[in-house]
């Protein structure tokens, strides 16, 4: 091997290692009682974090699950849906504003929102999507929190894991 391709090798080999560093790891828990007592919950249920970045949906409490809110995620993002009472990690590598709900409990308002990035240009299309029950509110809150800077994980004064 010459001088040179060990240099190359070396600084891509950095340049990988610099950017897996760079992705942080978020945790979510699904809750048959949130921080405040409110029924069915996602804690946090509101993140912003930036591509590349990973969420973990941990079963704490059992008889919930994670998946996409399909109107509720930027155009062309992959979906996601984790079995009843098992963990799911997901990876944003797309901005945008992605929603997300606990099948068993969404119409009981057991959803959640990820901002990725800076992008939101898709929040038009998450605020009219036409939600069962207590999910249309409580998303609204979400969304709410979110223009106002959030509280959520990486938002107004949190940290990431």
């Amino acid at each position: 091997m010459t001088r040179l391709t060990s240099i190359a090798l070396a600084t891509g080999l950095s340049l990988v290692m610099f950017s897996s560093a760079q992705a942080a790891e978020h945790e979510v828990r699904m809750l048959n009682r949130g921080p405040e007592g409110q029924p069915m919950q996602f804690d946090p249920a509101f993140l912003q974090i930036e591509p590349g970045d990973t969420v973990t949906f941990v079963a704490t409490d059992k008889g919930h699950n994670a998946e996409t809110i399909l109107e509720m995620i930027p155009e062309g993002a992959e979906t996601w849906k984790g079995k009843m009472n098992e963990e799911i990690s997901v990876t944003f590598d797309q901005e945008g504003i992605y929603g997300y709900k606990c099948l068993p409990h969404f119409a009981m308002g057991m959803v959640g929102i990820i901002q990725v990035g800076d992008d939101i240009s898709n929040l038009d299309s998450a605020q009219t999507a036409r939600l069962p029950g207590r999910a249309g509110p409580r998303m609204a809150e979400l969304i709410a929190e979110m223009s106002e800077g959030g509280s959520g994980e990486n938002g107004a004064g949190a940290s990431a894991d």
